[in-house]
Parts: C-alpha cells; sequence; structure tokens
C-alpha cells in the first residue's frame, strides 16, 4: 500500500458512517444536554445578528471584530462550493431525499455550533500582538483538568487545521474558481490564478480586521444575488415544485425508491439518501469540524453564549436556506437523473448549471460561475484565518504567520492551476481528522457549556425578553 492508498483509506474513514454517525451523535446529545436552547432560541438568534451592538455593554467587551464581521467569517468559509457542487452531488448519490437528511444534520448542527463557539470565546487568550486567540485548541489547554491530554488533543487539532487549510480550504476553492471560469467565459486558468492571487494578498495581508471587514461585505451580497436569482428559477419552473418537494421527502425515508419525472432516473435507498446528506450537510457547515470557532474566538462580545447563539445561525443560513434553494432548483428542473453529451449522468456544478439553465437559459450557467467564484474566494478568505490561528498555536514566532500569509496566498496561484489530486486528499482527511479532537473536546467539556448556557438564559436572556416586551407595551 503505497502513500496515495494510505491516504485514500483514511479519507474514506473520516468521511465514512462511523464518523457521520459520532458527528450526528454529538450534536443530538448536546441538543437534550442544554434542554434544546440552541431550537428554542433560534428566533433571538436571528435576532442578534442583525440588531445594532449594545453600547452598553461596550466597557465589558474584548474582540477583534463585531460580532457580525464574526459570524461574516465564519460564514465566508463555510459558505462555499458545498453549497452548489456538493447539494448537486448528495442529490445524485443520495437521491433526492439527501436534502431531508441535510436538515437534519443541520438542526443539530446548531447546538454543536453553539458549543463549539461558546467554548472558543470562553478560553480564548490575547497574543503579544492584542489580538484575540482562541477556537478548540484553546479550549483543550485550558479547559481541560488532565492538562497532558488537554495539550496533545490541541496539538493534533491544530496541525490538522494548518495543513486542511491550504486544500480544503486554498487550492481546491482556487481550482473551482479556475476552472468554473475557464468553462463558462474561456478565460485561461492562469490568468484567473494571477487574480485570484493578487486579491488574496490585498486582503490576507492586513490580517482579521481586513478580512472581516471584506467578509462582511462579500457574504451577505453573494448569499442573497445566489439566493434572489435561485428563487427566480424556482418562480419559472413553479408547476413542477409541488412534485420535487413530494420527490425529495418520500425518498428520504423509503427503503428503496426511483425519482420520477422531475428526478430522472435516480434511485436511492433510505441508507444513501441518509449518508449523503449527512455527509454533504457536515461539510457545508461545517458543524462538529472546530473551524468556524476559531472566528467566533475574535468577536466583541461580553458572554460567550451571547456569541455562540449568533455563530450557529450559520448553520442555519448555510444549509437550512442556501443548500435548500439549491435543492429546490435541482428538484424542480427536471435536470436531476439528465445525461450529458458523452452519457455520463451530471453531478456537481455541471448539475447546478443545468438546472439554473432550465429557466435562465445561458444566463444560468453565467450566474451559477459567479455564485461558485465568490462563495469559494470568501472560502479562501476564512480558511486563511482558521490556518493561521492553528499556526500561531503551534509556533508562536510572529514572523511564522507573515510566512504563512505569503506563502497561503502563492499557494493560491498553484490550485487555480495544478490539479494535485495527493494534496487535496490530504487535506480534506485532515479536514475530516480536525472533528475527532474537538468531538472529544465538546463531549468532556459540555458541562461547561450547559453552564454558560443556562447562566446567559437566566441573567441576560430572560430580562431581555421581558425589556423588549415593557418596551413594546409603552409604544
Amino acid at each position: 500500500m503505497n502513500f496515495s492508498d494510505i491516504i485514500s483509506a483514511v479519507n474514506n474513514f473520516v468521511w465514512g458512517p462511523i464518523m457521520l454517525a459520532l458527528l450526528m451523535g454529538t450534536g443530538i446529545f448536546l441538543t437534550v444536554r442544554l434542554k434544546f436552547a440552541p431550537w428554542l432560541n433560534l428566533g433571538y438568534a436571528l435576532k442578534s445578528v442583525f440588531a445594532k451592538q449594545d453600547k452598553t455593554h461596550k466597557d465589558d467587551s474584548s474582540g477583534d471584530i463585531s460580532p457580525f464581521q464574526s459570524l461574516m467569517t465564519a460564514l465566508a468559509a463555510t459558505i462555499g462550493t458545498g453549497n452548489i457542487v456538493g447539494v448537486a452531488t448528495a442529490m445524485v448519490l443520495g437521491g433526492p431525499g439527501a436534502l431531508v437528511w441535510m436538515w437534519i444534520s443541520a438542526l443539530f448542527g446548531l447546538s454543536t455550533k453553539y458549543a463549539e463557539s461558546v467554548l472558543a470565546v470562553k478560553y480564548r487568550e490575547t497574543n503579544a500582538k492584542g489580538e484575540m486567540a482562541g477556537g478548540p485548541m484553546y479550549a483543550m489547554k485550558n479547559g481541560f483538568k488532565n492538562k497532558k491530554i488537554g495539550l496533545i488533543l490541541a496539538f493534533l487539532f491544530s496541525l490538522f487545521a494548518t495543513v486542511a487549510s491550504f486544500g480544503i480550504g486554498n487550492m481546491t476553492q482556487a481550482n473551482s474558481i479556475a476552472g468554473a471560469v475557464n468553462g463558462t467565459f474561456g478565460v485561461p486558468t492562469w490568468i484567473t490564478g494571477l487574480i485570484l492571487t493578487v486579491l488574496a494578498f490585498l486582503v490576507i495581508l492586513g490580517g482579521i480586521k481586513s478580512i472581516g471587514r471584506v467578509a462582511g461585505v462579500i457574504v451577505p451580497f453573494m448569499a442573497v444575488f445566489y439566493v434572489l436569482a435561485a428563487l427566480l428559477v424556482i418562480i419559472i419552473n413553479f408547476q413542477n415544485v409541488p412534485a420535487g418537494i413530494a420527490e425529495i421527502f418520500t425518498m428520504a425515508f423509503s427503503p428503496t425508491a426511483m425519482a420520477g419525472g422531475v428526478g430522472g432516473t435516480i434511485i436511492a435507498s433510505m441508507l444513501s439518501a441518509m449518508r449523503w446528506g449527512v455527509a454533504r450537510g457536515v461539510f457545508s457547515n461545517e458543524a462538529g469540524l472546530g473551524s468556524a470557532p476559531i472566528a467566533a474566538a475574535a468577536a466583541k462580545t461580553d458572554h460567550p453564549s451571547r456569541q455562540g447563539y449568533i455563530n450557529m445561525t450559520g448553520t442555519f443560513f448555510d444549509t437550512i436556506c442556501v443548500c435548500t434553494i439549491t435543492g429546490l432548483v435541482i428538484a424542480s428542473s427536471g435536470a436531476l437523473g439528465t445525461l450529458d453529451a458523452s452519457g455520463e449522468i451530471l453531478m456537481g456544478a455541471n448539475l447546478t448549471i443545468a438546472a439554473f439553465q432550465s429557466a435562465l437559459g445561458p444566463v444560468g450557467g453565467y450566474i451559477v460561475t459567479l455564485g461558485i467564484a465568490l462563495f469559494a474566494f470568501s472560502t479562501i478568505l476564512g480558511w486563511e484565518y482558521y490556518g493561521e490561528k492553528s499556526l500561531e498555536y503551534l509556533i508562536k514566532a510572529p514572523i511564522a504567520v507573515t510566512i504563512y500569509r505569503i506563502l497561503y496566498c502563492l499557494v493560491v496561484f498553484v490550485g487555480a492551476t495544478t490539479a494535485l489530486e495527493i494534496v487535496w486528499n490530504l487535506s480534506d482527511a485532515m479536514n475530516g481528522m480536525m472533528a475527532i479532537p474537538n468531538l472529544i473536546s465538546l463531549l468532556v467539556l459540555s458541562s461547561v457549556v450547559a453552564k454558560e448556557c443556562f447562566e446567559f438564559q437566566s441573567d441576560f436572556l430572560i430580562p431581555e425578553k421581558l425589556a423588549f416586551k415593557e418596551a413594546k407595551k409603552k409604544q
């Protein structure tokens, strides 16, 4: 067995049924442990995302960027090609019913993302530059009673995250952009790579404040643009929507079923729908992998739970909103199960493009290409911060971060112009491996999360809700 085979075997394990069951199991455990608070307070969390920062908490707050910018940085990394390519792949390999299992994984992922973010803020530190440094590695280091185990897990997580940042967060994204732009507009990959590299340098060398500002503009714009375009496709194909939705739910829970008119010739079982739905859901929103909490730790906030609620909405926006919209576009288009010119079944970006083109013609292809470009570039920015903070934990010398930023930007060009499959597989495996120490941390420190959750509920959330009701009465 050569190195490539070993990496492939590891990759199959970390994204296989056992790991997915652990991710889902942890989400279910945390949901019950927190007495369903993340579900019950989802409305409050969504309202908090768009609320103006309370100036009365200014003196008690510490952090580098606003709570909104923190969420946008996390969403920049999570809303990516998985929302366009991943959903299409899941609906081919797992049938339309995979979308239902994406929703289920996202519901429990709310609790996982909440818990991760709470721990990240609670155990964060201030580095030599006066910036916040936090994430699962600091929760393991500072939260574990057994310091030796905590330090070992923190080292492993940081190592996995640093390696993963170059592949899953960089090269694969740059390659997706270059390929899509070349296929749609005929632009040579080296030109796209050069433009991406320059843009990456301009944003990344400014650090988290620069990334936060750019993400705060790009992420809302690209999400609204993509969703509006997708809704237009759904409206045009509205006569197929009821049948498409019926097929989604039928195939989600059927032992074996074949899609009908809007689903082409896709045949899938409930187990395959579950496997691919959960896998693509986790891959898309990253709940349980431990990456998003690194951005949460940079937020200006007065309580870990407040930012926990804000950051958990990333799972809602990513999977419940954007992935659902893509799924409904595909389900209502009639493109699912169709073949391309070579006789191969349409998958990934090509399937999503065909679905958009069913209603919008060639313009649909342009929209998907632009969506991939914006989504993937924002992922490059978000993952740079994850990798940077993970490396900072491993190597304390400030020069290491500067070297990392420069190297990371240069790798963007390599990713855009070269398909290094073994590098992608290695980084994909490392991305999944991040979940192991993170899940252990979440389970070990679940009592800390529960304490923070219930304390915030009684000391902040209930008084804030009562004050809101009183204000409404006076109006």
